[in-house]
């Protein structure tokens, strides 16, 4: 749902606030040596060769006392159905290799309820279906349709006009990372700015490998920013859905861990390392009238040792694809080589957004898309020097290097997080003292200002005259593609 470049080019006066994606053929194998893909900002996917969940009886717990989830259900009671004639679509957001996105309102406010802005995204199933994507809406769709997490988006409402379809989602006023990125003083973000973004993102990956679907996409521009702040991952088009066993992980401590427990007195210090449950609907929780197999791990420790509360480890460990899918600076060693890859990509892509929003650049970027790709195969990871005021700084810094050192390991199996998940990669210093059960209560590095969010500004809503105001909405013959 980011919004994408109008140009192929990498330049950063040359962002337009988000990224598209392209595919290519499967008539070329010799991709590196024959195809040019354009920017890194471009999502691209290389295939080598569903039913919808029931939305409207489902239950959101998370989104169940929002105005913009009360409102569509009031909607969809009165009219029995919610269509394209029920919204008023104010302008376009942005537009990708699927479809345009649009900001839009419910065209009679509902009484009681403020009125809400959603972000709607409009595909040409037709135009898919020639272009052998349609598989692709329909597996983002689908993947929509399961999400209820705080930092996912959710799906308000769906339905078909004519050949298009059309998706109501929220509609995230304070940006994308990227275009953050891009205000920051040296256009990146300070290290604990990094770390809060990476925290949240990191809960939104545990929670897709949870329900077993492997994110394949991460990058800033699809990182958008709510308005209270927090992030939500958007663009699902290129995810892999696959099969998942939860695990029982029961972790030990060595005596001189125990003791260093005992002396801590405030039960807080721990940081709760479980996901919390409410996050995941009942339907992971049974398969077809059966409850899924759950398997119980112990850790090996010494002989002097005490076990600690069990740990859920949910990793898709066993996923594989062989597709070509992601965007150039982001894609991962396993993914280039076509060897096949599976959940570990999106720790690698991790390890390199966490690198770009700290250093302002991705690690690997070369002259031109080819390069790019044989320097993520064979180059070295470095880090550039950058200044640092205060001690903790540099402490912080050691911290972030080692985490992303250990994300970016060419080696899928020796990767951190390709076996236990976020498990292990909670655990490593750099997220020391965050109190993941409660991340939604820390205050955002940023939150969006009241005119953003009210999206009162010229900027934002053009001025329509009263009869455009009450007109329904015509569809137009042809959507604008890239």
């Amino acid at each position: 749902m980011a919004t994408p470049t109008k140009t192929m080019t990498r330049d950063e006066s040359d962002y337009d606030s988000s990224s598209s994606s392209i595919t290519v053929p499967d008539s070329s194998r010799s991709f590196m040596s024959n195809l040019s893909f354009g920017s890194r900002r471009s999502s691209i996917s290389f295939c080598s060769s569903s039913a919808e969940g029931s939305l409207y009886n489902s239950q959101k717990p998370h989104k169940a006392n929002q105005a913009a989830w009360e409102a569509m259900k009031r909607l969809r009671r009165a009219q029995g159905r919610v269509g394209l004639d029920h919204f008023r679509l104010l302008r376009r957001l942005g537009s990708g290799d699927l479809g345009n996105v649009y900001l839009c309102q419910i065209r009679n406010p509902v009484v009681g309820l403020p009125q809400c802005f959603y972000a709607m995204k409009v595909v040409d199933r037709e135009a898919l279906a020639i272009r052998k994507k349609l598989h692709r809406a329909d597996m983002e769709k689908e993947i929509l349709t399961m999400l209820d997490h705080p930092f996912l988006p959710t799906l308000y409402a769906e339905f078909e006009a004519s050949h298009y379809s059309c998706l109501v989602m929220e509609f995230c006023p304070g940006g994308d990372l990227y275009a953050a990125r891009q205000r920051q003083p040296g256009k990146r973000f300070t290290i604990s700015s990094a770390k809060f973004y990476a925290a949240e993102t990191l809960l939104a990956l545990e929670y897709l490998h949870m329900m077993g679907i492997v994110y394949r996409d991460l990058k800033p521009e699809n990182v958008l920013v709510r308005e209270d702040g927090h992030i939500m991952l958007s663009d699902f088009d290129l995810s892999l859905k696959c099969d998942v066993v939860p695990k029982i992980l029961r972790p030990k401590l060595n005596s001189e861990t125990i003791e260093k427990y005992e002396r801590c007195s405030i039960p807080s210090c721990a940081t709760p390392m479980q996901p919390v449950l409410s996050c995941f609907s009942s339907s992971i929780r049974k398969k077809k009238g059966r409850d899924i197999v759950t398997t119980t791990i112990t850790e090996q420790a010494d002989h002097n040792s005490e076990e600690l509360d069990p740990e859920l480890v949910a990793e898709p460990i066993n996923a594989r694809s062989k597709s070509f899918v992601g965007t150039h600076e982001y894609l991962a060693p396993e993914v280039i080589s076509g060897q096949g890859h599976g959940s570990a990509v999106d720790w690698w892509t991790l390890g390199v957004f966490l690198y770009e929003m700290i250093y302002g650049r991705t690690p690997f970027k070369g002259e031109n898309n080819e390069k790019t790709l044989i320097n993520i195969l064979k180059q070295p990871l470095t880090f550039p020097r950058i200044g640092l005021s205060r001690s903790t700084d540099f402490e912080d810094m050691v911290k972030v290097q080692d985490l992303i050192s250990r994300l970016l390991m060419k080696n899928p199996k020796k990767r951190i997080g390709s076996l236990k998940g976020s498990v292990e990669i909670k655990r490593h210093d750099f997220f020391k003292g965050v109190n993941w059960a409660l991340i939604r209560s820390i205050k955002p590095p940023h939150v969006p200002n009241d005119n953003l969010c009210k999206i009162t500004s010229k900027a934002y809503v053009p001025k329509l005259s009263k009869q455009e105001r009450d007109a329904p909405y015509q569809i137009p013959h042809h959507f604008d593609y890239f």
